[in-house]
């Protein structure tokens, strides 16, 4: 597949448009402003592909993102690991010592209390990360500072004041990648994911038949999130993802006993594993 732009959302300079430029190096980055505008940026054919976090190591999973992903018509064809490095940024001239603001996203501020806390900070919220050092940038104030990926220190003309400001070293963002084409691996081509989507009824042991047979199939799940869906209590929507891939006869025969217990099975994607899962950042 040919990948001449892929959306992202945040602005330039955010850790997503960074590991679009990392995974696409060949690809125009295209800025969104919202997680809607990236999904309608694929579906009306404006981008390729769309780079999307879905989850955090520290933050737990990205609101909003369960919601659309069912009903966007698009594929996962792609997963990614992004170790998150935040730095302090200010107005070139600027020091710890006249900083008295930091502004920042809210999930970065929450990752980087310790400097926050080390350096008497104020803390403001920003929509996104890139978008604070834009901000920082604008106000021409030296007394403003900013937490957000290094890369936007170069495009918006500040000076890094500290680099690695983030509380854990862990620190790691998943993103996948969506298509408007269906792409799934062949069978037996290395570790593949399986992600999908399921509603089960609302009946007594439901969820527990349901899932019984990736137990009695051998089939490891490594994602399973419920989330309300309507605004109704009792019509709750799970979100799984399992090692293995659709056509696998162990994954092929839990899924067939997972329909029989639910109203609705929606396979989101058929993707290779990222082998960050095997290796992580130090393999």
């Amino acid at each position: 597949m040919t990948v001449r732009r892929i959306a992202y959302q945040g602005e330039p300079g955010a850790n997503s448009h960074l590991i679009c430029v990392q995974s696409y190096p060949d690809a125009e980055a295209v800025a969104c402003p919202s997680f809607e505008d990236v999904f309608a940026a694929v579906s009306s054919g404006e981008a390729d592909l769309a780079m999307i976090p879905i989850d955090n190591s520290i933050a737990g999973r990205v609101a909003d993102i369960h919601h659309f992903l069912p009903t966007s018509g698009l594929h996962i064809v792609a997963e990614h690991f992004l170790r998150i490095q935040f730095s302090l940024m200010a107005l070139p001239g600027a020091t710890v010592d006249t900083i008295k603001t930091v502004h920042s996203h809210v999930h970065a501020l929450g990752q980087c209390r310790s400097v926050i806390r080390e350096l008497g900070l104020k803390a403001v919220v920003s929509g996104d990360t890139a978008g604070a050092a834009r901000e920082v940038a604008e106000y021409a104030d030296p007394s403003q500072a900013a937490i957000a990926p290094p890369l936007a220190a170069g495009i918006y003309g500040l000076e890094i004041l500290r680099e690695d400001v983030e509380d854990e070293d862990h620190n790691t963002t998943r993103f996948v990648v969506l298509s408007r084409e269906l792409i799934e691996p062949p069978v037996d081509n290395g570790p593949v994911v399986t992600t999908f989507v399921f509603n089960v009824r609302n009946l007594p042991a439901a969820l527990y038949k349901a899932l019984g047979g990736f137990a009695t199939n051998g089939v490891n799940m490594t994602k399973l999130e419920s989330y309300m869906v309507g605004g109704e209590f009792s019509a709750t929507m799970f979100l799984a993802e399992v090692d293995g891939h659709r056509d696998d006869l162990p994954v092929r025969r839990a899924l067939e006993e997972l329909a029989f217990f639910t109203t609705d099975v929606t396979i989101l994607g058929v993707y290779p594993a990222d082998p960050f899962r095997e290796k992580g950042f130090d393999g």
